[in-house]
Formats: structure tokens, sequence, C-alpha cells
């Protein structure tokens, strides 16, 4: 099956003669887009933060914990420049990205890449993850010194690389399993698939691996046991503390794609990709746009008040408002996209900022997490 069996309408305009060839680095580097691996960086920075500070690990486990973030950070990070690399190979494909484009250069409608070039690099990345990620599927629990297979990790491994390709679809390499037309985000999923996977697996995904590979927590003990103790009990503590945590996180991933596909919805609606933007307009996704920024926020006070208690949390649950201090660079953004300030290509440095804003947030946010535990431990032991 041929990787460029469906033609953009137009592809005259991507030849190489008409936009000179960069060099090789920025050609990949426009392709790959590696400047948006911090949408992906970010969780795990919380996770750590999280994994850090209810485990309290020895020594010998804290090697393990950080061989554990560097895995999960190679592997998140990877499944997303093979999302991009598919991204630009199946937009162009499909006619998304031709010469009236107003975001970012893509490499292969400019005619740097071919559609085979990177879709074999999205394979790469895409495989080279599964590889990564292979260890962190085989777990050991404290009943037992038999390895087996996770099965609700591998589910997670395996359809993040899996989605990494839909997201966008295209004829490779759904079309060899007949899912050609299968499409995340051109049917409008794509804001719920960020939310999803750059929330709330991407923040609990460390955590978890903690409570299997670090706890020895049995499967059924996961999510159940006795809050504060080792084992189930302290899984189940990490992991609730860990989905809470997701939730501003994938909030501001989410609005980093609202921003992208508000600036684009005039070309997507002309090759049927039906985005929230497209579905339900432009005041729709700059109120969603500001909702997602502005609840990120609120969200910090609501688990101030809710940390509360007259003999840990007296004063150090305020660290947790410690993300705040990014809500000034969070103005300009909405100001820009909620506040109807700007449109089109207007919006290019506002796709940037959000991520800016998201990864300054989640760097205050797991300060402010080992804050709070530094005074519970402390509080612990005297």
């Amino acid at each position: 099956m041929a990787l460029h069996q469906q033609q953009p309408p137009s592809t005259t305009s991507t030849s190489s003669s008409k936009h000179p060839r960069p060099s090789w680095i920025k050609v990949w580097s426009h392709a790959a887009r590696p400047h948006t691996l911090t949408a992906s960086i970010s969780p795990v920075i919380v996770g750590h933060a999280l994994s850090t500070s209810t485990l309290l690990p020895p020594l010998h486990s804290q090697t393990h914990l950080t061989y554990l973030t560097i895995t999960w950070s190679i592997f998140a990070s990877l499944i997303q420049l093979g999302t991009n690399l598919h991204n630009d190979y199946a937009d162009f494909i499909k006619g998304a990205d031709d010469e009236h484009r107003i975001g970012q250069p893509r490499a292969t409608q400019k005619g740097w890449l071919t559609p085979t070039q990177t879709a074999h690099a999205s394979a790469f990345c895409i495989l080279s993850a599964l590889a990564i990620a292979y260890p962190l599927c085989i777990t050991t629990t404290t009943t037992s010194s038999q390895s087996y297979y996770d099965a609700f990790f591998c589910t997670v491994v395996l359809s993040s690389a899996f989605n990494a390709v839909a997201y966008t679809g295209g004829y490779y390499p759904l079309g060899y399993i007949g899912l050609e037309h299968l499409s995340i985000g051109y049917s409008g999923l794509g804001d719920l698939f960020v939310l999803v996977y750059f929330g709330f697996v991407a923040t609990v995904g460390l955590p978890y691996l903690v409570v299997r590979h670090m706890m020895g927590v049995e499967d059924e003990d996961v999510f159940g046991g006795t809050e504060g103790g080792e084992g189930g009990g302290g899984g189940k503590l990490l992991l609730w503390e860990a989905c809470l945590a997701s939730v501003p996180v994938g909030f501001l991933a989410t609005a980093i794609i609202v921003v992208n596909n508000l600036r684009d919805r005039e070309t997507d609606v002309k090759v049927g990709k039906r985005t929230m933007a497209v579905r339900f307009g432009e005041r729709f996704a700059r109120w969603e746009y500001g909702f997602l920024v502005l609840s990120s926020y609120v969200l910090l006070v609501v688990a101030c008040l809710a940390y509360y208690t007259e003999e840990v949390y007296d004063t150090s649950r305020y660290w947790i408002l410690l993300p705040w201090l990014s809500f000034p660079m969070a103005v300009p953004q909405l100001r820009a996209v909620a506040g109807w300030g700007k449109d089109g290509a207007a919006l290019n440095e506002h796709v940037g900022g959000t991520a800016k804003v998201q990864f300054l947030f989640c760097i205050l946010f797991a300060i402010g997490i080992r804050k709070v535990y530094a005074f519970v431990e402390n509080v612990a032991v005297s």
C-alpha cells in the first residue's frame, strides 16, 4: 500500500523548488517539533514529585525511582515525537496542510521530506517507545517473586502507541488493518484525547509504576487497602493524589490543542477536519480555552482548602498555590484567545505561550507538592 495513496488537493505548491530546503537538522526539527515535548515532560515532573513525596524511599530505591522516571519520560517523549511526525505526514496526505496553512511550517507540506520519510520516522519513534516501555510492563508482587505482565499498564502502553497514529489517521499504517479512515483529531475527539493521555496517563503513569514496581502491590490492591500505610494503602493514597493532580495538568495540555484548533479552523473545515472549534464554532473554542486555563488555577485553591487539618496542613497547604506565580504569564494568553484579542496566524505565538504556561505551572506545582510533604515529614518525625 503506497504511503501517499490519498493525494492532497494541491501538491504542486509543496515542491522544494518553491521552498528551499533548510539544513537537515532544521527540516527534522520542523517535522518532529521537539519544542512541544514540554507537554509530555510536564506531567512526569508532577508525577515524580508525588512519587518522591509519598514513598520516601531509601537510597537504593531512589536509584530505582530515577530509572522509572527517566524511562517513563523517554517513552512519553518518543510517543509525542511519533505523533508529531505522523501528523506531519497524514495532514499533508489528507490536504489539511497546503499552501494556505497559517501555522508553523510542516516539512512534508513544504516538500523538504517525502511522506514516506516522515511516516517511517514516526514508526521508528513509536516502535522505540514500545521497546523502552517493555521492561516496565513486567512486574512482581510482595507475595510472589514470579514476574508477569501487568495487563493494565500493557493496555496503557499499547493504546498510547496506537493513538499516536490514530490521532491523525491516514493510510500508513492503519490502512493495513482497514482503519485508514479512523482519526481521533478529525472526528473532534482530539481535546478528550489530550486530556486523558497528556493529563491523566502521563501524570499517573509514574506513580502507578512506583506502586507496582517499588511497593509490589497486588492487582486487586492497587486502589484498595487502608490509606496512609505501605502496600495497598500507600498505593491507594499515591494514585488518588496523582489522579487529582492530573486534572489541572491535563486542562492546560488541552488548552494548547484548543488554541491550535482555533487558529486552524478555517482550513480544517475545508478538508473535513471536524475539531471542536469547527463543530461548535469560534465562540465555543474561546470559552473552552478560558475555562481550561482558569479552572487549572481555581482547582489549586480548592485543593488548598481541601487539604486543611489543624494538625498537619496549618501553613504548609499554601505551597499548593505556588503555581499561581505562573498566572501573569497566562494573562496575555487569556486576553489573546479567550478575550477575542487575536485570530488566525496571530495565534501562533500563543500556542507556544500556552505550552510555556503549562511547563512553568507544572514545575511550580511539583515544588509545591514537595514543600507540603516536607512539612508533613517533619511533623511525623517530631
